[in-house]
């Protein structure tokens, strides 16, 4: 087939450091590539892909330029992507819906994978004002607050499974975090956990300006804790030795988190995690096979004993079992040829069961706690 694939224009694909949805583009176009397709990559010019790539900026935007240089660039790509729209059987979005005016005779064989949070007052209507796209969530309860959008499947995220080597025997006896320094993410809790429980703990993120308020007033003052270690941003080499040297993975989220993708990044490295109860997380984690899923701080701090004396080999077997991108790609392509021998018929989605919104809810955010 082939194959155009459209990535954010913000990172390079893959990032260098931080970046989760380029990150996946950039593993999915090359398993794409590998499994004999013809893909073409539209991304900023210093991405590295095994496809035929489309530099739509010279580097990555988050290196530099304002919202307006951000806003021309993703017009210039949309742009591009029209002018060759006849070369592909399939165009992949990674972009949210910024191309949905634009494509609309060619809709059935579009494809848009939703990659954040889809609680915002104003997409409901904007996917019933666009009901031809087929769109494609990235866990099922990244779904809840849109039901009636035109869902045609759910593709959790794989990883090539040679990326990380597991750690059967870690070695450090540290706690990890890794992501965004944001409250939505939880580092004040991670670090409160890893207090309460007297164990060393060590931190790979980043600081977005967004959450300079959050890092300056209400995480730096936790850092001078001599059980904590902040690192700073990582990338895909250090990363195998941080999580996998690592006892366990932290991931106390306080917000509706679509996927998770540091989830598996542990799992591939043989690390258990202990996560709370928000978003796609009983999607990711079996409690008592890969980690354990908490409610409260008290449980966090009560269960952790139970996460460090999980199977590491079970944890990395149940990553190869099931978050692969190998399966990635094979489940994009059963849509990719279904949509070329016949058009994706509209559905409407029924709205999920209480049971599922219980097993999966999202806590209360804190963010408005910081305002």
């Amino acid at each position: 087939m082939k194959i155009a694939q459209i990535a954010p224009l913000i990172e390079s694909v893959p990032p260098r450091l931080y970046g989760g949805t380029e990150r996946v583009v950039s593993w999915l176009t090359d398993q794409l590539v590998d499994m004999g397709h013809e893909v073409t990559l539209f991304a900023s010019g210093d991405s590295l892909t095994k496809a035929e790539l489309v530099p739509c900026v010279e580097r990555a935007l988050r290196l530099g330029g304002t919202h307006d240089d951000q806003v021309l660039s993703y017009l210039v790509m949309m742009d591009e992507v029209a002018r060759r729209v006849d070369e592909f059987d399939v165009l992949h979005f990674h972009i949210d819906g910024f191309h949905f005016p634009l494509f609309r005779k060619h809709a059935s064989r579009v494809f848009t994978t939703l990659h954040g949070r889809q609680d915002l007052p104003a997409l409901r209507s904007f996917y019933r004002r666009f009901p031809e796209y087929p769109l494609i969530s990235i866990s099922d309860h990244q779904r809840l607050p849109v039901p009636d959008a035109n869902f045609v499947a759910t593709i959790h995220h794989g990883l090539p499974l040679d990326l990380h080597q597991p750690t059967l025997e870690p070695g450090g006896d540290y706690l990890a975090f890794l992501g965004r320094v944001s409250p939505e993410k939880g580092l004040d809790r991670a670090i409160e956990i890893a207090t309460r429980v007297n164990m060393p703990l060590k931190i790979a993120a980043k600081v977005d300006a967004a959450d300079e308020r959050y890092f300056r007033e209400v995480v730096q003052p936790m850092l001078d804790r001599p059980n904590v270690t902040f690192i700073g941003e990582i990338d895909e080499r250090q990363k195998t030795h941080f999580l996998g040297d690592a006892r366990a993975l932290l991931f106390p989220v306080d917000w509706p988190e679509p996927f998770g993708l540091v989830l598996t990044e542990a799992m591939a490295c043989g690390t258990p995690v202990l996560a709370f109860r928000c978003g796609s997380v009983p999607e990711i984690i079996r409690t008592g096979v890969n980690g354990v899923i908490v409610d409260s701080m008290d449980e966090a701090v009560a269960q952790l004993p139970r996460v460090l004396q999980l199977d590491r080999r079970e944890v990395r077997h149940t990553f190869v079992r099931r978050f692969s991108a190998e399966r990635m790609a094979s489940q994009y392509l059963d849509l990719f040829r279904a949509a070329t021998e016949r058009p994706l018929v509209c559905k409407v989605q029924e709205r999920p069961d209480d049971s599922l919104i219980a097993m999966a809810r999202p806590a209360k955010t804190r963010m408005q706690a910081l305002s």
